[in-house]
């Protein structure tokens, strides 16, 4: 059981001068020195908010504002997760006070005239029980502190694990591994610019490089072919849609059923003519729509075994021509716009080859268009990235999620950046990445 700290705080609210003598006196001859005290009833309640204290003695009987309506708005603005006790001095003992204290707030009850060992006694126990209440919430809070650690490393652990499979199964035909982030980079500024909420929005990032996580299931023969695949092979590599449903199916988790769905209704077509359940229009999931047109632009602009890469303005009059027939015309016009407004850049090895505009993610409703400059020596891609969601002001854990990595691994490449840089904090590094030309800042808006 633990034991009462002479150190402990000790509020004396009493109109008597003689009593708040008395008191002081008592309490410091047990070793309780830290008390503080008033005889007007009205500084109370700003003497509480000062001094926090760990008991409160009360005299009920009081000009000004008495004990009963002190006890209400103690109460009112103790938190109710605070125990804060109060101890009533009064020389009414009847039962009817003693039950209206109780109701009122009160705690427990001191008789006038005081009895010296009954007195130490009650404010002895109070004080334990307000020490043993202080040791459970420290106790609480540790244990939440642990919860929502082991939670993040395990939704951290999770991201990772999904973000693998993704890799690996990228690997079969993109030696670079890079289509699958691309694909959610593109459908998350897709979604943003249709007006997705937040939340939404981050879960669509996560979940679209799973996109084509069925190819695992693809043999080598068809999946690396470089001619044209006959009409059983193709039936065949349709059925990536499925497996990749199949070996996402979770209904009990919010990112694996969205990764599920988008594995399942990328290759749909807007006029009912894909696969693999030839679902139409508005039947087919909008993430489904988004990712079709990001994975589509994505492929065109790159090579594979099978294909060249396709220009930029290439790809983009594809999209266009194919609006309405095999995609969505909504996202067809967002996407237009995006890339009318430059938001698409050829690339072909940089991982970050689109740029995703983060500025709604992190709270800013007008878009504000942060454009790179080229890519310096001194940095790697992965820190050129780093460095421009942290200069629109997001935190390593907004980083780590926008990008699909653990928050240990966002801190290394920050540190990395400010020793190349030559600065001591993310704000410094921000301003000098604008001073040297590594960031633009645009106003436009799309």
């Amino acid at each position: 059981m633990p034991n009462s700290s002479h150190s402990d705080k000790i509020l004396i609210v009493d109109d008597e001068a003689t009593n708040i003598q008395l008191l002081t006196h008592l309490l410091a001859k047990k070793g309780y020195q830290n008390t503080r005290s008033t005889q007007d009833s009205r500084e109370t309640l700003p003497l509480y908010l000062e001094f926090q204290p760990d008991l409160i003695l009360l005299d009920l009987m009081m000009p000004f504002i008495n004990g009963w309506q002190l006890l209400t708005m103690l109460r009112q603005l103790i938190p109710a997760t605070n125990f804060v006790p109060i101890l009533v001095l009064t020389a009414d003992v009847t039962k009817a006070t003693r039950e209206r204290a109780l109701s009122c707030g009160a705690n427990d009850f001191l008789t006038k005239p005081f009895d010296i060992t009954e007195i130490t006694l009650r404010i002895h126990n109070l004080l334990q029980t307000r020490q043993l209440y202080l040791q459970l919430e420290q106790h609480r809070h540790m244990l939440q502190k642990r919860v929502f650690e082991q939670t993040q490393e395990l939704e951290e652990s999770r991201i990772q694990i999904l973000a693998r499979l993704a890799l690996a199964a990228e690997y079969r035909d993109d030696n670079t591994g890079h289509h699958t982030q691309r694909v959610g980079r593109i459908a998350a500024l897709l979604a943003t610019s249709l007006g997705l909420p937040e939340a939404e929005i981050l879960l669509l990032r996560r979940a679209a490089p799973l996109h084509d996580v069925g190819k695992i299931g693809i043999p080598d023969h068809i999946l690396l072919k470089p001619g044209r695949l006959t009409t059983a092979e193709f039936e065949i590599m349709r059925t990536h849609t499925t497996i990749g449903a199949h070996i996402l199916k979770d209904n009990h988790v919010p990112l694996l059923h969205l990764a599920e769905t988008i594995a399942l209704t990328h290759h749909e077509r807007w006029d009912g003519t894909g696969y693999p359940h030839g679902i139409a229009g508005e039947a087919i999931p909008l993430v489904g729509r988004i990712v079709a047109v990001s994975d589509a632009y994505d492929t065109l602009t790159h090579e594979r075994p099978y294909k060249h890469a396709w220009s930029s303005q290439e790809a983009i009059a594809e999209i266009e021509k194919q609006n309405g027939t095999q995609f969505d015309p909504d996202v067809v016009k967002v996407f237009l716009q995006l890339a009318n407004a430059n938001h698409f850049r050829e690339t072909k090895d940089r991982p970050e080859g689109v740029i995703l505009n983060n500025a709604r993610l992190s709270g800013v409703q007008a878009p504000v268009t942060s454009n790179l400059s080229p890519l310096p020596e001194h940095l790697t891609p992965r820190e050129y990235e780093v460095l421009q969601l942290l200069s629109q002001g997001q935190t390593n854990r907004e980083i780590a999620q926008a990008l699909i990595v653990s928050v240990g691994t966002v801190k290394v490449h920050v540190e990395h950046i400010l020793g190349k840089l030559g600065v001591n904090d993310r704000t410094h590094a921000a301003v000098r990445a604008f001073e040297l030309g590594l960031l633009r800042l645009k106003t436009d808006c799309f």
